[in-house]
């Protein structure tokens, strides 16, 4: 059980620095376009305070944490030229403080306001009739 649990926390570690790598790369501009999408997407996911799925939403809460956020790094990665994102974990691992995605917020924030519009205009339609 040692084991599973170091390897575990190796693993922690690396996407917390990949996202920062990935938060750099989106930011750099020898990152091609699509990969700057891409990374500018995952990391502002990954780094936002709130998650399109709460996590205390039972089993769908770490679905983002433990699938889509991986996933999208994995994308991310092979998208940005291996010299290049070696260069951007190596600044990733320099930084003291990692940053947080005021953008990753606003954009989860409007998601959950235009869902709790539609729910509420559903049963405002159901309720008329």
């Amino acid at each position: 059980m040692g084991e599973w649990l170091k390897a575990a926390k190796q693993w922690a570690r690396s996407v917390k620095r990949d996202v920062v790598a990935l938060w750099i790369a989106a930011r750099d501009d020898r990152t091609p376009v699509v990969a700057k999408i891409v990374a500018g997407a995952v990391a502002a996911y990954a780094l936002s305070p709130v998650d399109l799925i709460p996590d205390f939403v039972p089993v769908l809460g770490y679905l983002d944490d433990l699938i889509i956020v991986p996933l999208g790094i994995l994308l991310a990665i092979r998208l940005i030229p291996a010299p290049l994102m070696s260069e951007f974990r190596d600044m990733a691992m320099q930084r003291a403080q990692h940053p947080v995605s005021r953008s990753g917020f606003v954009g989860i924030v409007i998601i959950w306001l235009l869902a709790a519009s539609l729910c509420i205009w559903l049963a405002w339609d159901l309720f008329r009739r």
